[in-house]
């Protein structure tokens, strides 16, 4: 496994893609309201990435036809905007974006909570939340990413949810997948060890109902077995000396 340890260069230029990025899910989640399609989020997403020069990671990556996958309820990520579905009153709806600054990637996911909202949901989607923090006091350098895994695992369990095994977190930098795969659940193995200078997405996808998910004719949107709500949070962080640092962030927006 081949894991890219980062230059301080390099890492200046994934602080600049985090924060236009994180500029970009804060000015979404503004405007995300019933009523719009999915197709309007991807198009302002897209033209807020571009508005700093910078280029969506997600138009055109493994032939994927947007900019911001937009995924609704029962859906747990890749949903493909469309003009014709659009947002209802009481929909969840998971945005996972990514940008290119000068060759380097940031990826991030925010689930967003419509205005009649199920108070249960509610609960999956601030736990969800509340996981990738539990996950991340673990991402210091020395531990292994299964000590990340098994912190998410366990609060999302011990609150009566279940967590995704058929997607996982990864590495990120020059390219938007890289090594080492970040699970959110154990799996017998450590993983990789942690080393100061590394950049990894980690990236809760937290179900209502059972772990089970199938991917839909489009080849893209992954789904709920049991069509229950899902909730998706996910930021880029960096391994340091000391504490991790959240790279997809930006003064004055709140995570």
């Amino acid at each position: 496994m081949a894991v890219s340890i980062k230059s301080k260069a390099e890492i200046e230029l994934m602080r600049e893609a985090g924060r236009i990025l994180a500029i970009t899910h804060n000015e979404l989640a503004k405007c995300v309201k019933p009523g719009m399609s999915t197709w309007d989020v991807n198009r302002i997403g897209e033209e807020i990435i571009r508005s700093y020069g910078c280029i969506p990671s997600f138009l055109n990556y493994r032939g994927y036809p947007a900019s911001i996958c937009v995924s609704l309820n029962e859906e747990v990520v890749h949903g493909i905007p469309n003009k014709n579905r659009i947002i209802q009153e009481n929909d969840i709806v998971s945005l996972d974006a990514g940008v290119i600054y000068k060759g380097y990637h940031s990826d991030a996911a925010r689930t967003l909570i419509m205005p009649a909202v199920s108070d249960e949901v509610r609960e999956l989607v601030k736990v969800t939340r509340e996981s990738f923090f539990e996950g991340i006091k673990q991402a210091v350098a020395g531990n292994h990413v299964a000590d990340i895994s098994r912190a998410v695992q366990q609060y999302t369990e011990s609150r009566g949810y279940s967590v995704v095994r058929d997607l996982v977190g990864h590495g990120v930098g020059s390219k938007l997948h890289e090594d080492p795969e970040v699970p959110n659940f154990t799996n017998g193995r450590r993983g990789q060890k942690l080393r100061p200078g590394m950049t990894i997405a980690v990236e809760p996808m937290i179900n209502l109902g059972e772990y089970d998910v199938y991917w839909e004719d489009d080849d893209w949107t992954v789904v709920t077995e049991d069509g229950m709500p899902s909730a998706h949070y996910e930021n880029t962080i960096l391994i340091t000396e000391g504490e991790p640092e959240i790279l997809s962030q930006a003064p004055g927006i709140d995570l």
